[in-house]
């Protein structure tokens, strides 16, 4: 696999992983117990833990990249042994 693929792919790993991570320990100002801020929508997160959430997306999106990549290297799972996946066509593996 080439850098260039890797690198975009474990990018792709990392931005859904952030997408899972974000909602986890979000509270509003209602429920911390402090008064929201003017301006802001009631719905608004208290404190988002941005970089605490960007270091836990970082070290799950390497542990899922890694796992991608051992399969691509060892070729653990194939789309033959996904059940309705099976290859049909001239590519159809023997």
């Amino acid at each position: 696999m080439k850098p260039a693929s890797a690198l975009a792919i474990y990018l792709l790993f990392w931005t859904l992983t952030l997408f899972a991570v974000l909602p986890f320990g979000v509270r509003t100002a209602d429920e911390a117990g402090q008064d929201p801020v003017r301006g802001q929508a009631d719905s608004a997160p208290h404190n988002p833990m941005l970089g605490k959430k960007l270091l836990w997306t970082t070290v799950i999106s390497a542990a899922l990249f890694g796992l991608f990549y051992a399969n691509y290297q060892f070729g653990w799972v194939g789309l033959d042994d996904i059940p309705g996946w099976e290859s049909k066509g001239p590519y159809r593996s023997a």
